[in-house]
């Protein structure tokens, strides 16, 4: 049974720990010519999971958060194409590219902003350098739903796209208005339709919370009109709102924005709404159908977290194609240039795109298992974790555990010598669960605009 009398307290900035370290670490300290030498250093043996980003948008979204190019026109567009050929070329100097490819990703920007015939020589492009898509293999694009036709989504078919990923937000004129993204629901509708006819195994839909204008009473008629399109999965974000890094943010009237506890009350009844429609929690923004994978990789244990939300496909290495892109490695992350300028100067040139990124040390490494499992899981095996890195959990995160002391006053969690396992309300709040494990937190706690709030 969920508490919600707890949350209110517990309201601070914190990360949303999509990595570990967060992207706050990266710095330019981690050399290309290193960067370089670990690529070529991957393991073979291990497969891939290929990011591309796609930047393109027509109008600002002003809760978008994303790495955004405006534009309308097709010449930036093509160009671009031209230079993630070229990324993809040098990129299969220094990688493997006939590894295995078990996932792969299109996010933006509205990827389908470009054409069908565009998107069929991106992908074709692609698969040119990565032949080994696995059979099966997770094959997903995030979809504005005011920009898909049913020619990109028949490419898309044929390509393999196997997940798609809508973003509604909500469907209140008002709220839609105060954001600049009108989308009525017949338009949702269509798209949801479209995913349908080609088969799409699974549709995700996105519904932020926190908006301007937004009341309990306008997102109850917002849930009830997305349940009618029987989304396979629901993310249900909580608004970051964060000015100071995102201009177009600064076009909100912050006096319009939800109080704490209205969002609170937001968020128990969508949580109530949902699981009472057939839908299953998955941590702290996550809905899905009973028999998704998803609930099979919780209940092994195996269920990951990476820069594209909850995922089974773990025990890959992410490779990021694109302006902004991040990728991973099994002991660092990089990040490619996030200014149109200086990605093509470094194309130009003959390099990848490479801008910064950090290599995790022993402790980094330690705690990125640690926040993950939590993150994912939201239970920490010590036996496991003992074995897996022959360190004694406990002296190893003395003060963590003290910290974590009032979350299980609270009945948060429980802990022993064995595990650390969440509650139900302690899922919702596994954000700051994960905080006491941050070995950076203290460099940020300072900064009231560093994170977003948790709750």
């Amino acid at each position: 049974m969920l508490d919600y009398s707890k949350f209110l307290k517990y309201s601070k900035p914190g990360p949303r720990y999509t990595s570990y370290p967060t992207a706050l670490e990266f710095s330019d300290a981690y050399e290309y010519d290193t960067y370089i030498k670990k690529m070529e250093a991957q393991d073979s043996s291990r497969p891939l999971s290929l990011y591309f980003h796609l930047p393109f948008c027509k109008n600002a979204c002003y809760f978008c958060g994303c790495s955004v190019v405006f534009t309308s026109k097709e010449d930036k567009m093509l160009r671009y194409m031209e230079y993630l050929k070229r990324e993809l070329e040098i990129l299969s100097k220094h990688l493997d590219c006939k590894r295995q490819v078990i996932q792969m990703h299109f996010g933006g920007g509205t990827p389908t902003f470009f054409t069908a015939d565009q998107l069929k020589i991106i992908i074709d492009e692609i698969k040119s350098y990565f032949p080994n898509f696995i059979e099966g293999a997770e094959i997903s694009c995030e979809i504005d739903p005011r920009h898909i036709n049913e020619d990109q989504m028949r490419v898309m078919s044929e390509a393999g796209f196997n997940r798609v990923s809508f973003g509604i937000q909500d469907f209140n004129e008002k709220v839609q208005i105060a954001v600049h993204r009108v989308q009525p629901y017949s338009i949702t509708k269509d798209a949801m339709d479209l995913a349908r006819k080609y088969n799409m195994l699974s549709v995700n839909v996105d519904l932020i919370y926190g908006l301007p204008f937004q009341t309990l009473e306008t997102f109850k008629e917002t849930l009830a009109l997305a349940i009618t399109l029987n989304p396979d999965r629901f993310a249900v974000f909580n608004y970051a709102h964060v000015p100071w890094l995102k201009k177009t943010m600064r076009k909100i009237d912050e006096t319009t924005l939800p109080l704490p506890d209205e969002k609170l009350a937001i968020m128990q009844y969508t949580i109530d709404f949902l699981t009472s429609n057939g839908y299953k929690m998955i941590g702290m923004d996550h809905f899905a159908k009973p028999e998704d994978e998803l609930f099979k990789a919780i209940e092994k244990g195996e269920l990951h977290r990476n820069f594209q939300g909850y995922t089974t496909k773990g025990g890959a290495d992410l490779i990021g194609v694109g302006l902004t892109s991040i990728g991973e490695g099994a002991d660092s992350y990089n990040q490619n240039f996030k200014v149109m300028v200086e990605y093509e100067e470094a194309i130009d040139a003959g390099r990848l795109p490479f801008e910064r990124g950090v290599v995790l040390n022993a402790d980094d490494q330690i705690r990125q298992y640690v926040i993950m499992e939590l993150m994912s899981n939201f239970k920490i095996d010590i036996e496991r974790f003992n074995k897996l890195f022959d360190v004694d959990f406990s002296t190893y995160f003395a003060d963590a555990l003290e910290e974590l002391k009032p979350f299980a006053e609270d009945d948060l969690l429980t802990m022993d010598d064995k595990s650390i396992v969440c509650s139900e309300t302690g899922t919702l709040l596994i954000r700051n669960i994960a905080m006491p494990f941050d070995a950076y937190m203290h460099q940020h706690k300072a900064s009231k605009k560093t994170f977003s709030k948790t709750v």
